[in-house]
């Protein structure tokens, strides 16, 4: 981030990505055509790398949601898992981490059953051993990662 400026109006897209940009110039006091000149630089500079909407899992049919720890059966095999698995839309994101296993993946599904079938999906397609974790309830997640200036 260049300056103060840069950082409130990406604490401000990241609290509420669909601010606009005449709230954004009164937040920081600019006019909305530097606001968005600004904008546009961080987009260009891959600050700023998407805006998406954030849907309720359980509205749309995947209440389950579980944390799935991946380690390749043979050690010397090619460590490909991520692209492997890539193609499995229940697969929400793919970690690479230290420890014992090498990858945590979280998952959203629509049940025990469609968890299960992910799992033997997973040790098949990739030659993995698994190790899931089902989550019973979610306090916060998808917080701003900058967080508002001091006042």
């Amino acid at each position: 981030m260049d300056d103060a400026v840069d950082h409130a109006l990406l604490a401000e897209i990241s609290r509420d990505g669909r601010v606009t940009l005449a709230q954004l110039s009164e937040t920081v006091g600019l006019s909305t055509s530097a606001v968005q000149s600004r904008l546009k630089r961080l987009e260009t500079r891959g600050v700023i790398t998407g805006y998406r909407a954030l849907l309720d899992p359980e509205q749309v049919g995947k209440p389950l949601s579980a944390f799935i720890e991946i380690t390749p059966i043979d050690p010397g095999q090619p460590d490909n898992a991520p692209e492997l698995l890539e193609h499995l839309t229940e697969i929400e994101a793919c970690h690479s981490i230290a420890g014992e296993a090498s990858y945590m993946l979280f998952v959203r599904v629509k049940g025990p059953r469609a968890l299960e079938k992910l799992v033997n999906d997973i040790r098949s397609i990739a030659n993995v051993r698994t190790r899931a974790t089902i989550v019973l309830q979610t306090y916060y997640e998808h917080r701003p990662i900058v967080s508002p200036p001091a006042s």
